[in-house]
């Protein structure tokens, strides 16, 4: 963006400054979530939320914010490149991303790239630990990390912008909007986050001597965004939401020689939603539209490409009933058609139902108890029936015990059943078992959850090595994943001094059942931490992440890893109390410059800067 662009959006903003009004709310704020299930069938297992404070303390894209605040591991093809996760070592497919209560994976790929998601897009982010497929279906095992634009209706005219501006050239804009009433609520959002990312590879050269740096790894990511909501009474709402975005990106030189590619990728994604209340049933009826694409530039020097499409149409009635005083009836029937088309996978349509029944039942406020079934029918797969059983009791003020069994899946993906010269039609969709025992303590100030889980995975899809050296799916591994995650919350004020503390680790053991060797690309260790103080108009944190070494083998060899590594940032800000917040701030990333990577070949910046200005008004 020029300076010229910047400036004229900055005097855009300025102006709506100048006009806006504060309302004095006595009023209780009235919020309408979006995906009611992750909080009403979700009491067994663990979710965490990440608030607007922690949202704004780490860089824009969605991988840095979950890296550095979750039990989530990323393996990034370079800064600002494709990134991909692990959750408690399953494969990218196998954490389900939700929007709005709606699963958004690829149909092509199955998984979902999360540097072309901004964090700062949405009201609430969430990650919810274990299986998920009763509700959200494909994809669901490991884990669902939930991206939710709440409504709320009250009188109000609120804005918030954030600009940024770091080493490699990186400018950020993010502005949010929302105007409501009793009866209407609406939201407005621009996001726009590029770099030229030319960053020094640290401590690497050319044979001739030449500094190593990043060549090709620029990216420029835009996504609008516009959700409305209209109250027709208390008993009767309708939401609209609406999102676009784009992706340009050149993919990063491994070596000099190499051609320099790029890869263009968006979506556009609409949804209505009603719901409904009728003495003892409420009803939620969803239908969306969801549109992906991509083109890629084998040489970005030409404009030849290939590319691929898919157009996914959902619709899904949700009717909860209210049968005794403790329980309530969940019935879920929902229908989604997807049509895709792309030069490597041709013309295809895939048509698929499914039906779930959910039952929760509460013993008075300590014991919850919930169960789940989910079948789903289609032509192109046969779908195993799926389940989820789990209980949660609160033994006291300090104890929650939680307990939970499921079994979910992932079906394969359009790449997979049709990708020219290796698709195969005859897969079958992966299937797990797993088992989790979850622990939550609370002392005063302190908050403690420990998980303990068992996950074996069968059916598990793998490219390999056919008939004339061509590559194809096959349901072959069997994978058995077990370990523990950790999550610690401490806040406490001394006078006009506050202090907070946050930290997860997780321990995961990732196997193929045959070889008993560790998956590749899954750290036995990951650990996270975060502290912050702030006093009147200053505030500061330092935040730290360690992940333990990788195999990039699946035969486990020692001399094919990736070591462990450990980054560091800080950061402080200072509010002007001019408007409703004026904040000035300055953090410094990768803080002890450390060389590291988290795929071969693909090294990650040293220390870098970025300052950023907040306005609230």
């Amino acid at each position: 963006m020029t300076l010229k662009r910047l400036f004229a959006f900055c005097s855009f903003v300025m102006c709506q400054i100048l006009s806006a009004q504060s309302d004095s709310i006595t009023s209780l704020k009235e919020v309408l979530v979006s995906d009611k299930n992750l909080k009403t069938y979700s009491v067994s297992q663990s979710v965490l939320k990440l608030n607007d404070s922690v949202i704004g303390k780490n860089e824009a894209l969605l991988t840095d914010l979950l890296n550095f605040n979750s039990t989530l591991y990323f393996k990034e093809y370079g800064r600002g490149m494709l990134s991909t996760v692990s959750f408690r070592g399953t494969t990218s497919s196998q954490t389900a991303v939700i929007w709005n209560g709606i699963n958004i994976n690829s149909q092509m790929n199955g998984s979902t790239d999360f540097n072309t998601i901004s964090g700062s897009d949405y009201n609430s982010i969430s990650v919810k630990a274990g299986g998920g497929s009763v509700i959200y279906g494909s994809g669901a095992v490991g884990g669902t990390v939930h991206l939710n634009n709440d409504l709320l209706f009250f009188n109000r005219f609120e804005n918030n912008l954030r600009l940024d501006y770091g080493s490699f050239n990186t400018i950020g804009i993010n502005y949010k909007t929302s105007i409501s009433n009793k009866k209407w609520s609406a939201q407005i959002g621009l996001s726009k986050n590029s770099s030229t990312n030319d960053y020094k590879y640290l401590n690497r050269y050319t044979w001739r001597g030449e500094q190593r740096w990043n060549q090709n790894g620029q990216y420029d990511i835009i996504t609008l965004s516009a959700n409305a909501g209209y109250k027709f009474n208390e008993n009767h709402i309708l939401k609209l939401y609406s999102q676009s975005s784009n992706t340009d990106r050149n993919t990063s030189l491994v070596v000099e020689s190499e051609t320099k590619s790029k890869y263009i990728n968006g979506f556009n994604r609409n949804l209505l939603e009603y719901d409904g209340s009728f003495g003892k049933l409420k009803t939620n009826f969803k239908t969306a539209y969801i549109f992906e694409n991509y083109q890629y530039f084998a040489d970005n020097s030409l404009k030849n490409y290939s590319y691929g499409k898919t157009e996914n149409l959902i619709t899904k009635l949700d009717a909860d009933y209210h049968l005794f005083k403790a329980t309530h009836v969940n019935g879920i029937v929902d229908y989604s058609r997807t049509n895709g088309y792309g030069t490597s996978f041709g013309s295809h349509i895939r048509e698929i139902s499914s039906a779930a029944l959910l039952i929760r039942q509460d013993f008075g406020t300590n014991w919850k108890n919930e169960l789940g079934v989910r079948k789903e029918f289609t032509n192109n797969y046969k779908s195993p029936v799926l389940f989820n059983l789990g209980s949660s009791y609160k033994f006291n003020d300090w104890y929650n015990l939680k307990l939970n069994v499921s079994r979910n899946f992932r079906i394969p993906t359009y790449n997979d059943l049709y990708w020219d010269e290796g698709g195969n039609p005859n897969l079958k969709p992966e299937s797990s078992y797993q088992g989790e025992i979850g622990n939550v303590f609370t002392f005063k100030n302190w908050t403690w959850t420990q998980n303990f889980y068992y996950m074996k995975i069968t059916d598990m899809l793998q490219w390999v090595p056919g008939a004339n050296g061509i590559w194809t799916p096959q349901n072959q591994d069997k994978v058995i994943s077990y370990g523990t995650e950790t999550v610690l919350g401490w806040k406490k004020s001394y006078g006009k001094n506050n202090f907070a503390l946050n930290a997860t680790y997780a321990y995961t053991v990732s196997q193929d059942e045959k070889t008993k060797n560790q998956i590749f690309f899954v750290p036995l260790n990951k650990a996270t931490g975060a502290v912050s103080y702030s006093r009147n108009k200053i505030s500061a944190y330092y935040q730290i992440l360690y992940n333990g070494f990788v195999y990039t083998r699946a035969d486990n060899n020692p001399d094919e890893i990736i070591n462990d590594y450990t980054v560091s940032n800080i950061g402080i800000d200072y509010d002007l109390k001019f408007l409703d917040s004026f904040k000035v701030g300055f953090q410094v990333l990768n803080l002890f410059n450390k060389d590291y990577e988290s795929l071969e070949n693909r090294p990650m910046p040293g220390r870098n800067f970025n300052m950023y200005l907040t306005l609230k008004f």
